[in-house]
């Protein structure tokens, strides 16, 4: 008989790591400003802006200059008690730009700036993590 080669035949089978068990805290803690201005006829040109210093805030405090647009957040203004569509106001920390000539002295504008940025998330209670099995058939 001939000589012949036999090479080594192996199967192998495996499961996935599995994660059971673990606890994950998250805290989220907003930060929720609100400003008012009254508008006047001087801030109604080709828009309605309204320059920070018109706005006081909910102490009745002056406002030097506005919050930044939150990335993590949202803002809302109100006209006359009326929220208004998210794509008709600018806000910058100088001022709000309202996408109308259509406001009239007088009127109340409400700023609502809500900035959840502070949000954070912490494991307090590491999950067992079983390691994957191997089968090996020879």
């Amino acid at each position: 008989m001939a000589a012949s080669l036999i090479k080594l035949y192996v199967t192998a089978t495996a499961t996935a790591p599995v994660a059971t068990g673990g606890t994950v805290e998250t805290t989220v803690d907003p930060a929720v400003t609100r400003f008012n201005a009254t508008l006047t006829s001087g801030m109604i040109t080709t828009d309605t802006t309204i320059l920070a210093a018109s706005f006081f805030d909910d102490n009745g405090d002056p406002v030097v200059a506005l919050p930044a647009p939150p990335t993590d957040g949202y803002y809302n203004v109100y006209v006359n008690g009326v929220l208004q569509e998210g794509g008709l106001s600018t806000l910058t920390t100088a001022s709000l730009v309202l996408a109308t000539t259509q406001a009239v002295a007088g009127t109340p504008v409400v700023l609502e700036v809500a900035d959840f940025s502070s949000a954070s998330s912490t494991i307090t209670v590491e999950p067992t993590i079983s390691a994957p099995t191997i089968t090996v058939v020879v």
